[in-house]
């Protein structure tokens, strides 16, 4: 006779719940901003305000298929070289082949009518199962194994950060609290961290509205800067980006929208500032718009739907009797919440802005796909650990 499984009901009703939410914002922030661009590219007897909301209703029917896959299907399963090394593998030949394709940004892959698909989500949910596979073993501080986990994440890392900084970053934090949990020895931790602070500054470095972006946040009008560069030729480079011009010109606009939402918010639908005053309303700044219409207490049943998926992750990692699947739900967990917490701290302004989405919250599909099959991951340890 079968075994029957029993289910995180709590977790998985708060994706649910979260996902059916995203869907819902998603509409309210786009459906106004959406009409001008898109309504002469669509057929007339197709609503253009329903055009975001309803690419990500069917991105959340496949999302939730893969969910349901990764749930159902036994976590120890994914215990093998082949998915460890194949997942890893994948990702990164999609990321090179990204690079050559799209050479503006280097990050979409572009579908005519179809949407786009950006391949470095996808490093997530791969390196969970790759840094699970092998700290679970004994020897996580021998050489073999530090030098092929590195090898690994810092490929990865640098494909996506040429193109992508703020995924390269979402990747690399997961990667480092499952390495410092699983034991790993403080000198290759702090040579870890040196690597990575290099990377970031050079990654930094290289595009101009990156810079644009630190010093809007730490010292918006030059005057610090200025006495270590008095000819201003680090304020002339970061000019070279249009999009400099305001760098804190979202965060202002998002400020703007959460503090006219108060308690209890404007109502849903009657947001002000995603018509054209907020870009990004539908996607990295979607939290300032459950702000606005929502108020105080839409932000905050917010984040305790992510303090649930943080709950109950870490007690699945407290109580799996496998090294593996306490690694797996380690990753996962720190994955969505970190990615939660940064969006929420550059929407209010306690942070430089970056281009994360709020996982299942914000509109893009190859997002919600990756997040979905990470919650399905943690979803099989649920059911199947113990």
């Amino acid at each position: 006779m079968a075994q029957r499984l029993k289910s995180d009901w709590m977790l998985f009703s708060t994706i649910v719940a979260m996902v059916s939410f995203g869907i819902v914002m998603v509409y309210s922030a786009s459906s106004v901003a959406s009409v001008a661009p898109v309504a002469s590219q669509l057929d007339t007897q197709i609503n253009p305000s329903f055009h975001y909301a309803g690419h990500q209703i069917a991105w959340a029917v496949v999302s939730f298929a893969a969910l349901m896959y990764f749930k159902r299907r036994d976590y120890r399963r994914l215990q093998t070289a082949g998915w460890a090394y194949g997942s890893l593998g994948v990702v990164l030949f999609l990321q090179i082949l990204v690079f050559f394709l799209d050479s503006k940004t280097h990050r979409w892959f572009r579908f005519q009518g179809l949407g786009s698909l950006q391949p470095s989500e996808f490093g997530k949910p791969a390196l969970i199962i790759f840094f699970a596979y092998f700290v679970k073993q004994d020897a996580i501080n021998s050489r073999r194994t530090v030098a092929a986990a590195g090898l690994a994440l810092a490929v990865l890392a640098a494909t996506v950060g040429f193109g992508d900084l703020g995924t390269a970053i979402v990747l690399i934090l997961p990667a480092a609290i499952v390495f410092y949990v699983a034991g790993l020895e403080r000198k290759f931790v702090a040579a870890a961290l040196v690597l990575g602070m290099l990377a970031c500054v050079g990654f930094v470095a290289s595009k101009p509205y990156r810079i644009a972006r630190i010093i809007g946040f730490f010292d918006p009008e030059y005057k610090r800067i200025a006495y270590f560069d008095p000819e201003g030729k680090l304020k002339k480079y970061v000019s070279q980006s249009v999009t400099t011009r305001d760098p804190g010109y979202q965060v202002k606009q998002s400020k703007i929208a959460v503090g006219s939402g108060g308690v209890v918010g404007l109502g849903l639908m009657h947001g002000k500032q995603k018509i054209l005053y907020l870009p990004e309303a539908h996607t990295d700044f979607i939290y300032a718009v459950v702000g606005e219409e929502l108020g105080l207490f839409g932000c905050t049943a917010l984040l305790i739907g992510f303090l649930v998926i943080l709950w109950r992750g870490l007690e699945l990692c407290w109580v799996s009797n496998d090294a593996f699947g306490r690694y797996l739900a380690l990753g996962v967990t720190s994955s969505v919440v970190i990615q939660a917490l940064i969006n929420m701290s550059v929407v209010l302004g306690m942070g430089p802005t970056k281009g994360i989405p709020l996982p299942m919250i914000s509109a893009g599909g190859s997002s919600l796909m990756s997040t979905m099959i990470c919650l399905g991951m943690l979803l099989s340890v649920s059911e199947h650990s113990g």
